[in-house]
């Protein structure tokens, strides 16, 4: 995944998605698609970790903001 974008990423994780909840796959390649799914949510979760950290960096150096959070 190392040339993947979050964007690309979270489209192959909705492809997945739709793959799965469609009940046409069987289990061997279910369990394959779950594996990547899983791999994929923990690639987006880094990026977008990544890019929260960059956000509080610049707000931080601007003073305009102290910190930056989402609510999950």
């Amino acid at each position: 995944m190392e040339n993947e974008t979050f964007e690309s990423a979270l489209l192959k994780l909705e492809n997945i998605i739709r793959e799965l909840e469609s009940g046409e796959i069987d289990l061997e390649k279910s369990l394959n698609k779950y594996k990547e799914a899983t791999e994929l949510v923990n690639f987006c979760s880094d990026k977008l970790k990544n890019a929260q950290e960059t956000v509080n960096k610049i707000l931080k150096e601007d003073g305009s903001l102290d910190n930056f959070e989402t609510n999950e």
